[in-house]
């Protein structure tokens, strides 16, 4: 029995060292094969310029490709359940939104995939201030003109926004109602439609992250009129933010890397640790606040669980001010 007893411990012994090794292996073997990032947005949307051009740097540290798939379209939700369906094998990541993973779940009535259940996060990238600018068919040249034109002439100026119940559409919203005043909303599903128009005269103003705007407001295309961050961006100094208007008022969007629920922790460790290293790089954060993001040089992935509870909490307060009523 003695003997049995030894054989059988010293064999589970074996087996658990085994397993110690292989998951180390595995570990350290990962990445062994290109890495897939789904993104909502189509090419050429602030999220994607950011994606690719962390992508680029990461995959440097990685030793692998990361490819960047776009999926755009239905408001995030076919981007989402594309990363949702993928495998949860350390080589598909979901490069989401805060729409797509906080704002849709309080204006879908019935949403295709579950945000906290589908997705483990990963870390936080960077937060991306939005921008009220105006076109060529905005005769005025401050926020207070729009209002002043707005109240004056109600729903008579045209809005461009990525949708009524998207994170523009609901700034936009948000704007409109603490000044009293009505747009007409003109959703786009892409980014670069929307500001052409904006520039063509075919919409008077626009609602954008500052990372797909920033471009056309240094060439002189579009005018600035207000972020939508608490203080003034770093790359617009002169340009107001809506709380000197509106006291307390913030909607700043965000960034963050995600993975198919049951992706192994261990991955999504080593994925948030060389995030950590890639945005700590000066040049590379640098050029994020270029881009009109803000880099997070600081976030691990318990510290992102958090945030994403904190998030889903204070926009369940937000929509229910502005009144959004589910669809």
């Amino acid at each position: 029995m003695k003997r049995r007893s030894f054989t059988k411990h010293l064999l589970g012994v074996t087996a658990a060292m085994a397993t110690g090794v292989q998951g180390v292996a595995w570990g350290q073997a990962w990445p062994a094969r290109p890495i897939r990032w789904i993104l909502s947005q189509p090419a050429g949307a602030g999220p994607d310029i950011l994606a690719r051009f962390i992508a680029d740097h990461l995959s440097r540290r990685l030793g692998q490709p990361i490819v960047v798939e776009n999926r755009p379209g239905g408001q995030n939700v076919i981007g989402a359940q594309a990363a949702m369906r993928s495998p949860a094998d350390g080589y598909a990541f979901y490069y989401a939104t805060t729409a797509a993973m906080v704002t849709n779940i309080f204006t879908f009535k019935s949403l295709p995939y579950d945000p906290e259940k589908d997705f483990a996060p990963v870390r936080l990238i960077g937060r991306s201030p939005f921008v009220i600018a105006a076109g060529p068919a905005f005769t005025g040249n401050t926020l207070a003109d729009a209002v002043a034109q707005a109240k004056a002439q109600p729903e008579k100026l045209a809005m461009a926004t990525e949708g009524p119940k998207t994170f523009s559409g609901m700034l936009a919203d948000s704007f409109a109602a603490m000044a009293g005043v009505k747009f007409t909303h003109v959703p786009y599903n892409r980014a670069p439609d929307a500001i052409q128009d904006l520039i063509g005269g075919r919409v008077n103003l626009i609602c954008l992250p500052e990372a797909a705007l920033l471009s056309y407001i240094r060439a002189g295309q579009v005018r600035p009129l207000a972020v939508s961050s608490a203080q003034r961006s770093a790359n617009q100094p002169s340009v107001p933010s809506l709380s000197e208007t509106f006291s307390g008022f913030e909607f700043t969007g965000w960034n963050g890397l995600f993975a198919p629920a049951g992706t192994p922790a261990a991955v999504v460790e080593a994925m948030n640790r060389e995030l950590e290293a890639v945005l700590r790089q000066p040049e590379v954060a640098q050029r994020l606040l270029t881009l009109g993001s803000i880099p997070e040089t600081k976030m691990n992935v318990p510290e992102f669980d958090a945030f994403m509870r904190a998030e889903r909490s204070r926009w369940a307060g937000i929509v229910k001010a502005i009144g959004i009523q589910p669809e």
